[in-house]
């Protein structure tokens, strides 16, 4: 029998209608693969019993001719996104032995469409960083490693379990979820196609939130067609979310088309950044040739005020993690500190300082200070004021593309100690690491990364598509085109 974990998700689908495999079959070798791989460290919480009871009532399904159009599907997801009883820490000790009571509404959707649960992937501690060194639960390792080299090398985070978790077969496809970068920025790194649509599309309720006005639920898969399946899935309106938004979801995956003659594709100069590698110059170039290659024009634009977009990032980010975070205080649920004649405001203090991790804990400081009576004014209202303008350089510049092409990263994944020791002595360098994706935050539009090429020590590169609000199709649609002839 074929390695069952190394098919598509489309190709699995197919296997299951026409019983060439069964979703049992199926999801006894991801169980298999994850236990061989545990030493990448992607999963927080397994639930293989759960998961091959669901894979037992999907065959049953698939037989009576009655299953979802993702019926009998191994996934992974994100430990940010509640799942009914069964844990869901988002990577703190905050919320180590949380369960909820309660199902997300992106996973309600996956369940509700039939897909099997492996269980909960390991992260950033409540979503923050950009490596997935700062989760309770230790770092996760990325599959991919250089050229002569057994050097552990970081996913991207913060959804890195989620990303290394699909490279390296251990699900057919993960959620994730993206607040500046999040998912693109570890699907570049692990040679996977990660997609944050546009900010109301997926519905947040059940996210456990980290600034709610950029988080926006994704997906990873190994393909473009997979996750533009997964994508359509996910997304829609939902009631118990103010932010969602009320917009028909087309068919992504029915409706890819790789013809792109005609379009226009943005080049934005200034994405030119200074000290960019020679390597992630030549992709992007070899991006925009593929793309012209097969007809598409290319169109030199301006957003300028990119430079600004990762200050902007930091402060509203920080603020609204201030805010969300406010509800860790050990009284309600999670963690609290154990002592003995506490007063309340010692309890919280014991407890916030013990169940936070410190990269929670300086974005903490840094937003309750940008919110503060007499610097509110000066950081975090101006912060609002600058995102206007970075949302109106992309109104702009829509007016002239339909795409955008930027690399997606400034570099390859880089190793876990180095990774450690900067973020401790100059966390600033390591908020860098999403520049280029910070901005497509800022400004709600969907973007996705596709896997484009390999660095000389066979890391791999991704390039990043941005398309116009709720034009996903759009952005799809070019990263097939580009998949095609990188897989060549």
């Amino acid at each position: 029998m074929t390695n069952l974990t190394t098919l598509t998700l489309r190709q699995t689908l197919e296997g299951l209608k026409s019983k060439k495999f069964s979703s049992l079959d199926v999801t006894s070798a991801y169980i298999k693969n994850i236990e061989a791989n545990r030493n990448l460290n992607a999963f927080i919480t397994e639930t293989f019993d759960v998961a091959l009871a669901q894979a037992k009532k999907s065959d049953e399904k698939i037989s009576a001719g009655t299953g979802g159009e993702l019926e009998g599907i191994p996934l992974g997801i994100k430990d940010l996104f509640c799942t009914k009883n069964i844990r869901t820490t988002s990577a703190s000790k905050m919320l180590e032995n949380f369960v909820p009571t309660y199902e997300s509404s992106v996973t309600q959707k996956l369940l509700n469409a039939g897909s099997v649960t492996l269980g909960k992937l390991n992260m950033d501690e409540f979503a923050m960083g950009s490596a997935n060194t700062n989760s309770y639960f230790g770092p996760v390792i990325n599959p991919y490693k250089k050229k002569d080299s057994n050097e552990d090398l970081v996913p991207g985070g913060s959804s890195g379990g989620s990303a290394a978790a699909v490279a390296a077969n251990l699900c057919l496809g993960a959620t994730g979820s993206d607040t500046g970068g999040s998912i693109r920025q570890p699907a570049s790194f692990t040679n996977t196609v990660g997609v944050k649509p546009t900010y109301g599309r997926c519905s947040r309720y059940g996210m456990i939130a980290f600034a709610s006005s950029l988080d926006q639920a994704g997906i990873f898969a190994k393909d473009v067609y997979d996750a533009a399946l997964l994508q359509r899935v996910i997304s829609g309106f939902d009631f118990k979310d103010s932010t969602s938004v009320n917009i028909a979801v087309p068919q992504f995956e029915a409706l890819l088309n790789s013809n792109i003659k005609g379009k226009k594709i943005g080049i934005p100069q200034e994405y030119f950044v200074a000290g960019m590698s020679e390597e992630i110059i030549q992709l992007w170039n070899r991006g925009k040739e593929i793309l012209q290659k097969r007809g598409a024009e290319l169109v030199e634009i301006s957003l300028p005020h990119t430079q600004y977009a990762s200050a902007v990032y930091y402060v509203l980010a920080s603020a609204e993690c201030s805010s969300n975070l406010a509800r860790f205080d050990g009284v309600r649920y999670g963690f609290r500190a154990e002592g003995t004649n506490l007063s309340l405001e010692e309890m919280y203090e014991k407890t916030r300082d013990q169940g936070f991790g410190d990269e929670v804990k300086r974005r903490i400081l840094t937003g309750t200070y940008v919110l503060s009576a007499g610097f509110f004014d000066a950081y975090y209202k101006k912060a609002q004021r600058v995102r206007r303008l970075v949302l109106q350089d992309f109104v702009d510049a829509f007016k002239k593309v339909d795409v955008i092409l930027t690399p997606t990263t400034p570099s390859a994944a880089f190793p876990v100690n180095q990774s450690k020791e900067v973020g401790n002595s100059d966390p600033v360098k390591m908020y860098l690491n999403d520049a280029f994706t910070i901005p497509v935050n800022l400004a709600g539009l969907p973007a996705l990364s596709v896997p484009a090429g390999f660095d000389k020590d066979g890391l791999p590169l991704g390039l990043q598509l941005i398309a116009k609000h709720f034009d996903e199709q759009n952005m799809f649609d070019v990263a097939l085109a580009i998949e095609e002839d990188s897989r060549q």
